[in-house]
């Protein structure tokens, strides 16, 4: 090998060449290029070397790429599996999206770009802001005093000073890697300043109508949600984290669950909230001993084995709402509330409605009353030989109940004693949020997608609704989990039981919110039902009236007016957490409390103010009320010993109907 000259050949060959440095050029730029000149004026300009001497070798230019070579076998090991990961992910990714696109290119487009009616809503509040541009100024000048003190925070944080910070209370960011790296922190503080003071503002606007500003409040606030940082591979480290963990394979799984959940949406992207295939019915949830012991067109009528050997004379009947299925009821035996209900001595029946297809498209309130609620308490009657029943209604089915009993008194059947409501409503002048789904521009969409469906309003319709109402936790929690992070759905009942959604015929479903939440004709008294003029004053029976104080469906407030539309003597007790956990929670679980109040006075302040509070379940509370007006006890009822034969075991055949 010839060894490197010591000398540059130059204009002056005896003039000593500066020695060069080992590593990086000392110049932070690297010289520009020369235009090459012309071959043949090289040649002639190019001094003659000696025959003996090596050619020099050619300057060196600064290297600024990695040299892939330079790397450990192993870690290019990784580069390689994370480069064709990425791909892997990318291309599944555009495969699913072309797919889901070929699946619904013939489908009809939506009868309005703006179902939701959420421009005018917008209009009206950007108008009222503009009218009154102090208010706009001062909110300004507030997200620019945000600002400036984040940026603040994060110079003397970059310059190395240590700075105390408040531990994140949104759940989205509690991961540690929000906070420990200053990019991360600054860009999820900047999002959650600029999401809190949009909200403010349109919160702030004080002459528009109500509806329309609930509105304006709810899409603004779906749409900062939508846009948090934690939603994006590039801006959610813990994402990033997993990414580069496992050399590509989070996002591999993540596109393989995301094409999955368009495949199963049929081209519209359906999120998996659990691992739905762990859940068997009558297996391991909805699992507690009866029998159908009557079925029609309309529902099946479960009763349950006594746990008990004696039982009150009385039984007791439930209603749960026909938007859902009942077994969240009896989802495991530790929080079965039919199961606890047995074991108190009480003769439970449920009536399971059947999962509606198009033959039942005209179905309407009249025929939930009269085949539905009528006939499940004649035939509970007649089951047990007694001439009263105490009832149950949850949610929807509450609000059937009620109706139903205000055309009872109207016609002088007596044959319900008592009635218990849980998150049920009667008037919807502050139903909460899903007011929001009662506009006519939505009501319009909703009745092409029932057309579209035959007559029935597809479950996965209702169930979009309800995830929108808590996005973060039903929506996008799982966008990122799912997705992003590439984690397999959690076996969780629960979130199973959400997804079980039932269909509902048309006739009953646009009665439903066109009566009730748009004109709330219940409350004031101008529902007619089977031709009677619905009266809830007229119901002069022993009511008892559950409530959860964190209820989005079926707000506290909105329960407590509805208690005060009835004539008869009216229990309201309030329970903690939301719509489900209020209602579902064991005494043994020791979670949560509840209040209660003999008395029941104008407003629902009045009644806090003087409410008692106990750590726990309400159950225990109900069962003394309820025992008290169940008769007395009798030897246990078996199921298959009544008149009605037993058809099959619970949980009968039409909960186990999917959509």
């Amino acid at each position: 090998m010839a060894k490197r000259p010591t000398k540059t050949p130059s204009a002056t060959p005896d003039a000593p060449a500066a020695p060069r440095k080992s590593g990086r050029p000392t110049s932070a730029k690297p010289r520009a290029a020369k235009k090459p000149a012309p071959v043949e004026e090289m040649k002639a300009a190019a001094p003659e070397k000696p025959a003996a001497e090596a050619p020099a070798p050619p300057p060196e230019t600064p290297n600024t790429a990695p040299d892939f070579m330079a790397f450990s076998a192993e870690q290019r090991q990784q580069l390689e599996t994370l480069s064709l990961n990425l791909a892997k992910a990318a291309m599944m990714a555009q495969t699913a999206v072309a797919e889901a696109a070929l699946s619904q290119a013939d489908r009809p487009a939506a009868l309005s770009p703006d179902p939701f009616n959420v421009a005018p809503a917008m209009s009206s509040v950007m108008t009222s802001l503009a009218a009154r541009p102090e208010k706009l100024f001062q909110a300004q000048a507030d997200l620019f005093g945000r600002y400036m003190e984040l940026w603040s925070t994060t110079t003397r944080r970059a310059m190395g000073e240590t700075v105390d910070s408040p531990a994140p209370s949104d759940k989205r960011f509690r991961d540690p890697a929000w906070s420990e790296n200053p990019m991360f922190d600054m860009m999820r503080q900047s999002y959650l300043a600029t999401s809190d003071w949009m909200n403010s503002l349109v919160s702030s606007v004080e002459d528009v109508d109500p509806r329309v500003k609930r509105r304006a409040e709810f899409f603004t606030r779906l749409l900062t949600d939508a846009f948090s940082p934690a939603n994006f591979l590039a801006s959610n480290p813990v994402a990033l984290k997993a990414l580069a963990e496992t050399s590509g394979e989070s996002l591999v799984r993540g596109m393989q669950n995301f094409a999955a959940d368009l495949e199963r949406g049929a081209g519209s992207l359906k999120i998996s909230q659990a691992d739905y295939g762990r859940f068997v019915l009558g297996e391991n949830v909805a699992t507690a001993p009866g029998q159908v012991v009557w079925r029609d067109e309309l529902f099946e009528l479960i009763q349950y084995d006594a746990a008990t050997e004696q039982q009150h004379a009385v039984p007791l009947l439930i209603f749960p709402p026909w938007i859902n299925k009942f077994y969240i009821m009896d989802l495991q035996p530790a929080n079965s509330l039919i199961r606890w209900l047995s074991a108190q001595g009480f003769t439970v029946f449920v009536c399971s409605w059947v999962n509606p297809d198009r033959d039942k498209a005209e179905f309407g309130l009249d025929d939930y009353m009269k085949k539905g609620v009528y006939r499940a308490v004649e035939k509970t009657l007649e089951q047990t030989g007694q001439k009263h029943v105490n009832a149950v209604g949850y949610c929807i089915g509450g609000t059937m109940l009620g109706a139903s009993l205000a055309h009872m008194a109207a016609k002088g059947d007596d044959r319900v004693a008592s009635a218990t409501f849980f998150a049920a409503q009667h008037d919807f002048a502050e139903a909460g949020d899903l007011l929001l789904f009662t506009d006519e521009h939505w009501l319009a969409e909703i009745e092409r997608l029932m057309d579209e469906a035959g007559g029935v309003l597809p479950g996965t319709a209702m169930a979009d609704t309800f995830n929108a109402l808590r996005a973060n936790d039903l929506i996008w929690s799982f966008f990122v989990s799912n997705y992003l992070m590439g984690k397999a759905p959690p076996a969780f009942d629960l979130l199973a039981w959400n997804a079980d959604q039932t269909r509902m015929p048309k006739r009953l479903h646009l009665q439903y919110l066109r009566l009730m939440y748009g004109q709330n004709a219940l409350a004031k008294g101008e529902l007619e039902i089977d031709g009677e003029r619905i009266d809830l004053s007229k119901v002069r029976i022993p009511l008892y009236f559950q409530a959860s104080r964190e209820d989005h469906i079926a707000p506290m407030n909105s329960v407590y007016r509805s208690a005060r539309l009835f004539g008869g003597p009216v229990t309201y007790t309030l329970a903690g957490s939301g719509h489900i956990a209020g209602v579902i929670n064991p005494p043994s679980a020791q979670k949560y409390q509840h209040w209660v109040n003999a008395a029941l006075p104008e407003t629902l302040q009045e009644w806090q103010a003087k409410a008692e509070q106990h750590p726990g379940s309400w159950w225990s509370h109900w069962a003394d009320w309820l025992g008290a007006k169940s008769g007395e006890k009798i030897a246990a009822r078996d199921p298959k010993a009544g008149p009605l034969k037993p058809i099959e075991p619970a949980p009968g055949a039409y909960v186990k109907v999917k959509s």
